[in-house]
């Protein structure tokens, strides 16, 4: 029993270093422009059982399980973080890069890993479907800070955020067609129309219920407000997989429901789920890292085949799906060169890997291997000169400057009452008036304006401004009443 109690303090020593050291790492990687995501594989490799055997860990299954919790707290927080008036005008080549773009990446990685690999056809395009699909947690963690042209940082964050279910369903039909001898690519095919109509059904009626219960329900605890999100996030996925739906779209569609809705402890919510996808993207590394061998992997053939794919993907079948996605669409050469190169890898191929490797593949192992060799190269090449060559091309603007005020953003449940964050911008009705000269009920009061990162103390006479960043009391049975006096629609997000 001591031995267990032992084991069990030693595994939360190790756990508690992960987070620490995990926090740390992300400071000192983007200081000196190299990907965190990197270092947290290294630490997989040495900690695994190849390494120095700390963490004897080599398990799909569990892989698979903790891959796909992980990958529906990366696009929650990818689809809430989503403002829709900012994909809109995107949305058409976004989801042409998405389900177009991630075909044709994957039959170009095929063709090249047939010519290279002793593998077959449908093995090839597996392998490609399998690293076909862009991260978004690992793009815009790269980008973190730079002043991105609004339309194409808009493309990027819709591609990345909704490409994981093309690449899902491409794994796993391709994987049926080497199985299953009965299955063809008709019936995939019709399989994908239902899956994704099935998805985006179940997303949008979650998204809705789950937006509508957290306005509703009054819990004792702001803290409980963002598990009670992640709770329908993940109740989305299971219950449209459960109907042979996609879960991956169901959760993204839901999020960008929920992300563009009036909600209750919106910054509490937000907040959390940003520091929870993070944490989910490095644990993701850290179980490549463990599952890959140094022994195997570190040998000149498969080096060889790996970056030689890895290249493939990087400088053919990324810019060329990206041209046939584009087509038609007003994009500058720079702007399709920085899309191009802005596909970076990340931890999506690690879940996919896994798929094979259950299944008992011949060649499992071998894709696992090709597939680390992407996700790293990927992310030690594109990953560290994403934005210094986005700056090269003239995409970008003066880094952006953090606001000094940080007012955090409260719901009184026992008061019934919260605390609203509101921009003003040029469609506010009471922009260029006094605080005297508004019109506002008894139970609405402006606590504070923000304007410039300076602090102008909300006096009678104090005039509000476009720009200005208002934090309004409201009690909840006067929101209504507060939007119409600010001239905002009912779906804006802001409230």
């Amino acid at each position: 029993m001591l031995q267990d109690i032992s084991n069990t303090d030693n595994l939360l020593f190790l756990l508690a270093l992960f987070f620490i050291v995990g926090v740390m790492t992300t400071k000192f990687a983007s200081r000196f422009g190299v990907p965190a995501l990197l270092l947290f594989i290294a630490i997989g490799m040495i900690a695994g059982s190849d390494g120095l055997g700390i963490i004897h860990f080599h398990n799909p299954v569990y892989a698979q399980l903790i891959g796909i919790f992980a990958l529906i707290v990366i696009l929650f927080e990818g689809g809430l973080s989503t403002k829709w008036s900012t994909i809109k005008p995107v949305a058409v080549p976004a989801l042409l890069l998405a389900t177009l773009g991630v075909l044709v990446t994957s039959f170009t990685v095929a063709a090249a890993a047939v010519l290279l690999i002793d593998i077959t056809w449908l093995e090839g395009l597996l392998l490609g479907a399998i690293v076909g699909s862009t991260d978004a947690a690992a793009v815009f963690a790269a980008l973190k800070g730079k002043n991105i042209k609004a339309r194409l940082g808009a493309t990027l964050e819709a591609e990345s955020g909704s490409n994981d279910p093309m690449a899902m369903f491409l794994t796993l039909g391709f994987l049926q067609l080497i199985l299953i001898e009965e299955e063809t690519v008709l019936s995939i095919a019709g399989v994908f129309f239902i899956q994704m109509g099935l998805g985006l059904l179940f997303g949008l009626a979650f998204g809705w219920a789950a937006s509508w219960i957290i306005n509703r329900i009054n819990l004792d605890a702001g803290g409980l407000y963002p598990i009670l999100a992640i709770g329908f996030a993940v109740l989305t996925y299971s219950s449209a997989a459960f109907f042979d739906g996609s879960g991956l779209l169901a959760v993204y569609a839901a999020a960008l429901v929920i992300g563009n809705n009036t909600l209750t402890y919106r910054h509490t919510i937000f907040s959390f789920n940003e520091g929870f996808a993070w944490m989910m993207q490095l644990t993701m590394f850290v179980i490549l890292g463990l599952f890959a061998f140094p022994s195997q992997v570190f040998t000149l053939e498969v080096i060889f085949y790996g970056v030689l794919l890895a290249f493939t993907l990087i400088l053919i079948a990324r810019p060329l799906a990206v041209l046939v996605s584009t087509i038609g669409f007003k994009y500058t050469w720079q702007e399709k060169t920085l899309i191009s190169w802005a596909g970076l890898r990340g931890a999506v191929p690690i879940v996919l890997a896994t798929y094979p490797m259950i299944a008992d593949l011949d060649n499992a192992q071998i894709i696992f291997n090709i597939v680390f060799f992407v996700v790293l190269t990927s992310a030690l090449i594109q990953g560290a000169t994403i934005a210094p060559f986005a700056a090269k091309l003239g995409l970008t603007g003066p880094t952006k400057v953090a606001p000094f005020h940080s007012l955090e953003l409260i719901s009184i449940g026992q008061a019934n009452a919260e605390i609203v964050e509101y921009t003003v911008n040029e469609e506010t009705k009471i922009a260029g008036q006094t605080l005297a000269e508004i019109d506002f009920p008894s139970d609405i009061l402006i606590n504070a304006i923000i304007r410039d990162q300076e602090l102008v103390m909300p006096y009678g006479d104090a005039e509000v401004k476009t720009g200005d960043t208002l934090y309004i009391l409201v009690s909840r049975k006067k929101k209504k009443e507060l939007k119409r006096i600010l001239g905002q629609r009912e779906t804006m997000p802001d409230m």
